[in-house]
């Protein structure tokens, strides 16, 4: 096998026994491979080394790579970096999952491009869960207001669960924490809106196992796959 078919194997094992760890089944949690920067042939061979999805952080270089016919081509893609309002018509074009909704007004951009092409996307709210300025993302207290507001103005935005990125440098004590929060918030948005959130995205590659052991079913794993990353 290669060295990117053996990581994911790795990947998955790491992630079962963390989920085992607290009761929880690690076949639930996804893997979005992270491709900022790869070329195309890596992202096929890991496509066919079994990956769930692929996630491009830019709507240039994901439109770049974009090729029907390729192996890349047959998985669902997501954008998991920050989205600009003005590119939003764009990401349509290719991206089954936006997991940075962050903002009504990208919603409402989203909606329009949605529309015009005659088609359905899942979107994952992002929230700054560790108020870090540095981060995008919505913050808890705003979090219910985008999350009803989503619900008001769109026919064609699938709301799906939340998405976290941490402030680097934590500790294990205060990242479990954070990613505790994160899937308190997921649950008590869901019943506060009577709907299903079955996706909780957090976790990369250096901390995806607490991730895993604090209820993520989604992780987005760059370097743990391809090793580090190309400039």
């Amino acid at each position: 096998m290669s060295s990117i078919a053996d990581n994911i194997n790795s990947l998955r094992e790491r992630i079962a026994r963390a989920a085992g760890r607290t009761g929880l089944d690690g076949n639930a949690v996804s893997i979005v491979a992270v491709t900022k920067t790869r070329p195309a042939e890596e992202m096929d061979e890991v496509v066919l080394s079994g990956v769930d999805a692929l996630g491009e952080n830019r709507v240039q270089e994901a439109l770049s790579k974009w090729d029907p016919p390729a192996p890349r081509s047959s998985v669902p893609w997501h954008l998991v970096g920050h989205l600009q309002r003005n590119k939003a018509r764009k990401a349509a074009e290719i991206f089954s999952c936006i997991q940075s909704v962050d903002s009504l007004e990208l919603v409402s951009a989203l909606e329009r491009a949605c529309l015009s092409r005659g088609r359905r996307m899942d979107v994952l709210l992002e929230v700054n869960i560790g108020e870090d300025p540095d981060k995008f993302g919505v913050s808890k207290g705003d979090l219910p207001l985008l999350a009803e507001g989503l619900l008001e103005r769109s026919t064609t935005l699938d709301l799906k669960g939340l998405m976290t990125v941490l402030p680097l440098g934590l500790d294990e004590r205060r990242t479990r924490s954070l990613f505790a929060s994160m899937r308190e918030l997921r649950d008590g948005l869901g019943s506060r809106l009577g709907i299903e959130l079955p996706i909780l995205s957090m976790g990369m590659s250096d901390d995806f196992e607490y991730a895993v052991m604090e209820g993520s079913t989604m992780v987005r794993i760059g370097s743990a796959i391809f090793g580090k990353r190309r400039s």
